[in-house]
């Protein structure tokens, strides 16, 4: 195979059709899939010096495959980062991330607001391995200022978060991390690379979970983890070959697919968001919305100063708590119910009972997730259509409590 030269760096909607690309002697048009589990040798001799490194030969599709290569080399460009490794999943990225680096007697630093596995990794899996572990609240510098007044080896974060926004403060954090000898891994799911470089703004590992917005059409899941090129290919490289949590290179070929239309779904997602973020707030059966560009938003200039645009999430409280919640859900025929998200069709699901149940009622609690919470994943359906069933999902939410506001539709 040979890799298609590209005359120069393009811009991101550019890079996401061609970046990475390699064709076979065929020359054909889209990304070749090789579903094979292993390749040959010309030779005995040959498979020696590909074994030992001397030569570079496709070995195994679990240490490299070259479709899954061409995932990576796009991502890799359009994140700006050196070198990247796709995983099977968005939590063997964010696992793999964390296990490669640390070991017994380490310690590690996280936000609070972490997706529930996540939280699960830092809370539960890594002190049975001998791993101290710290939680802060992501948005209070003098709570990550203490935390780091002593060594550590990673702080893991999101910004946003999931599922209520909260914006990290990056320049500062991995400034703070970094005197503490500490790499940064950014789960950087929610603002997606589009909107957010989270190395440009000091961070030394970014996280994915493909299986949202970059595939953005609900049908395979990956990850990915992108970094330095030492770092992934001396720290991270050996964890995923010896353990495994290979992406199928049929999944990296839907997902080299997804990818070349990412720029428009978020663009179109985007917009949507914001407009029915705002129409949300207005309306007497939601308590509260988050969204980066309400003005009622506490992060609002961080946001802005260090992302590129809002995103396709938007977080709403309804009144009634779990009763209104899903009174709402229940109601909504356009919207679906479910825990993905970053999909072209829109989605709803309920964070307390389902993505972050586990982390507990008091740590939902401290995060401002209540039993009315919902959040909202806006696809790439017209907004009106949107808007008209948020409208009967609000007008069932108002009814299943008593002397509720009427619903205004």
């Amino acid at each position: 195979m040979t890799l298609f030269q590209q005359p120069k760096a393009y811009r991101p909607a550019t890079t996401l059709v061609h970046g990475g690309t390699t064709r076979s002697n065929f020359d054909e048009t889209a990304e070749a899939l090789f579903l094979t589990s292993g390749f040959v040798y010309a030779s005995a001799e040959q498979a020696e010096a590909t074994f030992a490194g001397t030569e570079r030969h496709y070995q195994y599709s679990r240490f490299g495959n070259p479709t899954v290569a061409m995932l990576e080399d796009r991502l890799a460009q359009l994140e700006g980062a050196e070198a990247c490794r796709a995983t099977a999943t968005g939590m063997a990225a964010v696992n793999a991330a964390i296990l490669s680096h640390v070991r017994a007697g380490d310690r590690v630093v996280a936000s609070r607001a972490l997706f529930g596995s996540c939280h699960w990794i830092v809370s539960t899996l890594l002190p049975r391995y001998g791993i101290e572990t710290a939680f802060v609240d992501g948005a209070d510098l003098a709570a990550w200022r203490a935390a780091l007044s002593r060594q550590a080896s990673l702080v893991l974060l999101e910004t946003p978060s999931n599922p209520m926004l909260e914006i990290v403060d990056l320049r500062v954090v991995t400034s703070l991390a970094h005197a503490a000898g500490a790499i940064v891994v950014v789960d950087n799911v929610f603002a997606t690379p589009l909107l957010q470089k989270p190395i440009e703004l000091g961070a030394d590992i970014v996280v994915y979970s493909l299986t949202k917005h970059s595939d953005g059409q609900g049908r395979v899941l990956g990850g990915a983890v992108l970094g330095r090129e030492k770092w992934v290919n001396d720290v991270l490289q050996p964890y995923i070959r010896n353990t495994g949590p290979s992406l199928s290179p049929f999944n990296a070929w839907v997902l080299l697919k997804g990818l070349e239309t990412l720029a428009l779904r978020v663009e179109a997602a985007q917009r949507t968001a914001g407009s029915l973020a705002a129409w949300l707030a207005g309306q007497p059966e939601v308590a509260r919305v988050w969204y980066p560009t309400l003005p009622d938003f506490a992060q609002r200039a961080l946001a802005a100063a260090q992302m590129r645009g809002s995103g396709t999430m938007v977080t709403f409280e309804v009144r009634g708590g779990k009763q209104g919640a899903f009174a709402l859900m229940n109601a909504l025929r356009l919207i679906r119910v479910s825990n993905n998200l970053g999909d072209s069709k829109s989605l709803v699901t309920h964070p307390a009972t389902t993505t972050h149940l586990r982390i507990g009622e008091a740590e939902r609690a401290r995060l401002g997730i209540t039993d009315g919470v919902i959040r909202f994943s806006v696809g790439l359906e017209d907004v009106e259509d949107l808007r008209e069933d948020l409208a009967a999902g609000l007008a069932a939410a108002a009814a299943s409590i008593p002397c509720a506001p009427a619903a205004t539709g």
